[in-house]
Formats: structure tokens, C-alpha cells, sequence
């Protein structure tokens, strides 16, 4: 049994990893944030030193756009430098090293899913953040890291914490009580449900000499207005959706329009998620059984 240190045991995706480790041979080891700060490679190195994985998997990010606009110091600190701390020290440690990306590292005009090697041009700090850390880790332990990308995460019964949640779990607070409600339709995604990444990324570790990017997703693309559609439709709620093109740049965060990823590399070995419709129908079964999340 091959043994994975993870950071990021609270988010979306880390609570997915914990969960599911066991089903394909891995044991997870994760420390809360006290212990282990992912900007501290000090603390990381003894960490890797005393537990002797096999595999550092990093689900942290520094993600809110608008903050990363306004605290870019902040982004790249967690988004590229302690990436690359991360691969630095993976490399000189004979460890494999696991971070996830985002879709943001495009431009969003193609017009037709992303593939693994398309040219990336992100838009925003948060995109810049992201590819420099992808940069960074591909070339200090070039041999032995592995970039997933993944597009329009949503997962946990409070989303990626009580405070943010996610897209389904704020948009359903949002209905509440309102006969419409207007959802940008200019924005063409990939969502993703963390517990078929989660599921497909240890799928994808078990082939081991694997690395390089990959992109992860729920197969289908939408527009933000019609996933809420299907959201509202699974959920029962009356609540009208208005598709509206908002165009919007929030000083000078710009959002990429078209950004759903093809999981080209991923089908080459026999890793296939579901579609997005069926993410969400399992994120839903997730949310109404009774069972507490550690």
C-alpha cells in the first residue's frame, strides 16, 4: 500500500481523497493547518522527512478572484512559491508530487474543450498564479509531478468551507424566497464534482509512471445558467433562472468565456468521469444522506 501525505484535509477535494483512499490501496496521512502550513517548506520537509510517503498531494489554493486581484503577493505565495518549495523539496526526496490547476490558465477563445497541451494565457492573477506554479513544479522535479487541471469545483455539505461553500450551495441560498433570479450564460464550463476528481485522481495515481498535465473533469460542457437549471430541477425549486451576458470585469479581473477542458490523456488510459449531469446527481445523494463529514 502506497502512502500519500496530503495537504488540504478540509477542502473540497482533500475530504473526497480521505474518503476514498482505501478503496484503491493508498493510505492518507494529513495534518490540520496548525501543523502543517503549506507556506512553510521548513514545516513541510520535516513533515515528509517523519512520515515517508510515497506521493505529496497539495489541495491547497489561495482561489477567490477577487482577492487575488487585490492581494497578488498573497496568490503567488501560495499558488507558485510554496509550489515550488513543494517540488524542490519532492524532487530532492525521490517523491512523487500532486498539485491541482485550474482552467484559468486559458484565455477562454477557443471555443471547443481545452486540451492538455493547448497554450495557456490566463487572464487574471489568479490564472498567472496557478501556471506559475504549474511551471515551477514541472521543472524542479520534472521527473516525478503530476498537474491536474479541473474546471467549476463543487463538493462537501458546506462547499469548500462554511463561509465560501460552492457554486450548487450558494445558489440555492440565493433562490430562496425569489421568483428569479439571473445567472451569467456567456461563461461555458466543465463542472467538476470532487468526489468523481477525487476517484479519478487515484485512479490516474495508480498508473505510476504517469506525469505531466492532465485535465479532470466531469465529461460535457454548459453555461453557468444552465447548470443552475439542472440544479434547481434536482433540488425541486421553482425558482426561474434569467441566462443574462453580463460581460463583466470587476476592476481588472477578467474571466475567461470558454473554459471547459477535454480529458484527452485521462481516456487514453481508461479514466472516465461521468457526465456533469450525473456529478451533480451524485453530489445530491451526497448532500441528503445523513452521514457527518470529518
Amino acid at each position: 500500500m502506497k502512502k500519500i501525505l496530503l495537504i488540504g484535509k478540509t477542502g473540497q477535494i482533500g475530504r473526497e481523497l480521505i474518503k476514498d483512499s482505501a478503496s484503491f490501496d493508498f493510505e492518507i496521512i494529513s495534518f490540520n493547518r496548525n501543523k502543517l502550513d503549506v507556506s512553510n517548506a521548513t514545516q513541510i520537509k520535516e513533515k515528509l522527512e517523519e512520515t515517508k510517503p510515497d506521493i505529496l498531494i497539495n489541495t491547497s489554493a489561495y482561489h477567490v478572484l477577487p482577492q487575488c486581484e487585490e492581494n497578488p503577493i498573497n496568490a503567488m505565495a501560495i499558488n507558485f512559491i510554496a509550489v515550488k518549495n513543494m517540488a524542490e523539496i519532492c524532487n530532492d526526496m525521490n517523491i512523487k508530487f500532486v498539485t491541482y490547476s485550474t482552467d484559468y490558465v486559458f484565455n477562454g477563445k477557443k471555443d471547443s474543450p481545452y486540451l492538455e497541451n493547448d497554450e495557456t494565457d490566463p487572464l487574471q492573477v489568479y490564472g498567472l498564479s496557478k501556471l506559475a506554479g504549474e511551471y515551477a513544479a514541472l521543472n524542479l522535479n520534472p521527473n516525478k509531478t503530476l498537474i491536474i487541471r479541473t474546471n467549476g469545483l463543487y463538493g462537501g455539505k458546506t462547499g469548500s468551507s462554511e463561509k465560501n461553500g460552492n457554486f450548487v450551495l450558494n445558489i440555492i441560498k440565493e433562490a430562496d424566497g425569489k421568483k428569479e433570479i439571473e445567472v451569467s450564460s456567456e461563461q461555458i464550463v466543465s463542472p467538476t464534482y470532487a468526489g468523481d476528481l477525487s476517484k479519478a485522481t487515484l485512479k490516474l495515481l495508480k498508473q505510476e509512471n504517469e506525469t505531466g498535465v492532465y485535465h479532470l473533469v466531469n465529461e460535457g460542457l454548459c453555461s453557468w445558467s444552465k447548470f443552475t437549471e439542472e440544479i434547481f430541477k434536482i433540488a425541486k425549486i421553482d425558482t426561474i433562472v434569467k441566462p443574462v451576458v453580463r460581460n463583466k470585469i470587476i476592476g481588472q479581473l477578467q474571466r475567461p468565456k470558454f473554459t471547459a477542458l477535454s480529458n484527452t490523456k485521462a481516456k487514453s488510459l481508461g479514466i472516465e468521469l461521468p457526465s456533469w449531469q450525473d456529478g451533480l446527481k451524485s453530489y445530491f445523494n451526497f448532500l441528503n444522506n445523513n452521514e457527518d463529514e470529518s
